[in-house]
C-alpha cells in the first residue's frame, strides 16, 4: 500500500516545481551586489519549493480521483493507482487534503503572499478539474498558468519583482509542454490499438495540435529572446544577459526534441523525456552550465562586452 500511496503522489514530478527557482537564481547577482544576507532568502525559496511540491502532490492525488473513470481506458493510465483500484478514492482524497494543508502551512511561515500564490493554484486546480480540463486549449492553458504561479512564488517569497517577459517565457513553456503530453497520450493510445479512448478535451485531430505545438513553441522562444535581451535583464545583468540569448539554440533543440519523441510514441510525458532522452538532458545540462557561466564567472562579462556590446544600445543611453 505505502508504495501506491508514494506513486499516487508522483515524487518524480517533482522536478517540475523548478519554476520555483528562477527568481533566487537570476537576483543573485543583485543582491550579492548589495552584500545582502542570502541565508534567509534561500531558507524562504527552499519553503516555498517544499510547499509547492506538497500542494502539487496534493493536487495529483484528488485529480487522479476525478479522472479515474477515463484513465481507465487508456492503456497506460489505468495503471494508476486510483484507476487500477490498488487506492481507493476515500484513501486518496484524505491524503491529497493533507497535502494541501501542510503546504499552505508552510507558504504561511514564509509571508501571506507565498500563501496566496498557492491558494490560487488550488483554485485552478479546483477549475481545471471541475470543468477546464474538458475544454480543448482552456486546459492546457490552465496547466501552463500553474507553472507560472509556481515562477511566481518563487518572486515573492524573496520578495522580488518578476519581469513580464520571464513569467509569459514560462507560460509558453509550459503552455507547449501541455500538448505535448496531449500528443504523447494520442500517440501512446494510438500505438496501443485503443481507438476507443478519446481525449476528454478533444485532441483528437493530429493536424490541429500540431499546430497548437507550433504556435506554442514559437512563443515560447520569442518570449524568452525578449527577456533575454529586455532592458531590466540589461539594468540586472549588463553586457552578461547577451548569454541568455546565446543559449537560444538549446532551447530550440530541446522543444523540438521533446516534440520528436511525443510524435513517434517514444515518451508517455514530456518529463520522461527529460529524465530518458540524451539530447534533452546534455541540452539542458548545458543550458543550466551556460546560465551559470553567464551570471557568475567573471570574465565572461568581459568577453561579452568586448565582442557584442558594441552592437547593443544600453537602455540608459
Amino acid at each position: 500500500m505505502m508504495m501506491q500511496l508514494i506513486r499516487l503522489i508522483r515524487p518524480g514530478d517533482w522536478v517540475k516545481n523548478v519554476f520555483v527557482l528562477p527568481a533566487l537564481i537570476f537576483s543573485l547577482p543583485a543582491l550579492l551586489a548589495e552584500a545582502q544576507p542570502l541565508a534567509p532568502l534561500v531558507l524562504d525559496t527552499a519553503l516555498a519549493l517544499v510547499a509547492f511540491c506538497l500542494l502539487a502532490s496534493g493536487c495529483y492525488a484528488i485529480n487522479d480521483i476525478c479522472d479515474a473513470p477515463s484513465d481507465r481506458q487508456h492503456p497506460i493510465k489505468r495503471l494508476r493507482p486510483v484507476a487500477s483500484g490498488a487506492v481507493t478514492g476515500a484513501q486518496a482524497l484524505l491524503l491529497g487534503l493533507t497535502l494541501v494543508i501542510a503546504a499552505l502551512a508552510i507558504a504561511s511561515t514564509v509571508n501571506w503572499l507565498l500563501a496566496v500564490t498557492l491558494l490560487v493554484y488550488v483554485v485552478v486546480q479546483a477549475a481545471y478539474n471541475a470543468l477546464l480540463k474538458r475544454v480543448m486549449l482552456v486546459d492546457v492553458v490552465a496547466v501552463a498558468a500553474g507553472f507560472a504561479l509556481r515562477a511566481t512564488a518563487g518572486a515573492v517569497a524573496i520578495d522580488v519583482r518578476i519581469l513580464v517577459w520571464l513569467l509569459l517565457c514560462v507560460f509558453f513553456l509550459c503552455l507547449y509542454l501541455g500538448f505535448v503530453k496531449r500528443l504523447c497520450d494520442l500517440a501512446s493510445a494510438t500505438a496501443a490499438g485503443r481507438c476507443d479512448w478519446r481525449s476528454p478535451a478533444g485532441y483528437d485531430d493530429r493536424i490541429e495540435l500540431n499546430w497548437l505545438l507550433g504556435v506554442s513553441a514559437v512563443l515560447a522562444i520569442v518570449t524568452y529572446l525578449m527577456y533575454s535581451l529586455s532592458e531590466h535583464a540589461w539594468a540586472l545583468f549588463g553586457p552578461r544577459s547577451i548569454g541568455f540569448a546565446l543559449l537560444s539554440p538549446l532551447v530550440m533543440i530541446t522543444i523540438h526534441r521533446f516534440y520528436r519523441r511525443a510524435s513517434r510514441g517514444t515518451s508517455d510525458s514530456p518529463l520522461a523525456a527529460l529524465l530518458e532522452d540524451r539530447v534533452v538532458i546534455v541540452s539542458v545540462a548545458l543550458f543550466a552550465a551556460g546560465v551559470l557561466m553567464s551570471l557568475y564567472v567573471p570574465f565572461m562579462r568581459e568577453i561579452f562586452e568586448h565582442v557584442f556590446v558594441a552592437g547593443v544600445e544600453s537602455p540608459a543611453s
